[in-house]
């Protein structure tokens, strides 16, 4: 069994920092794509930024140049450091891992419970 387990939110204010973090734990054998995804109340879930095994990274127009993501391979946790904050960042945050169970050959997408990023103005 594999489990996903968010860490970071909060309530900070415009112009302010939170650093997400996600950690996989459980059966793996191997861990590919890494993204984090975002729900604001009323909009439908956007993918925020994804990094590859290779760290190759790409992120929503919006948060470029603001949002880091990163990997630990060591610590199976994928990060999502977040700088000069917006209201309009305000969103449940959520991570989604591609996982390639032990005794098994397929990758499945697991979903974290997601975090409560809010930014006030």
């Amino acid at each position: 069994q594999v489990q996903l387990v968010e860490s970071g939110g909060g309530l900070v204010q415009a112009g302010g920092s939170l650093r997400l973090s996600c950690a996989a734990s459980g059966s793996i054998f191997s861990i590919n794509v890494m993204r984090w995804y975002r729900q604001a109340p009323g909009k439908q879930r956007e993918l925020v930024a994804r990094i590859t095994t290779g760290n190759s990274t790409n992120y929503l127009d919006s948060v470029k140049g603001r949002f880091t993501i990163s990997r630990d391979n060591a610590k199976n946790t994928v990060y999502l450091q977040m700088n000069s904050l917006r209201p309009e960042d305000t969103a449940v945050y959520y991570c989604n891992v591609d996982i390639i169970p032990i005794a098994l050959v397929t990758s499945f997408t697991y979903w974290g419970q997601g975090t409560q990023v809010t930014v006030s103005s």
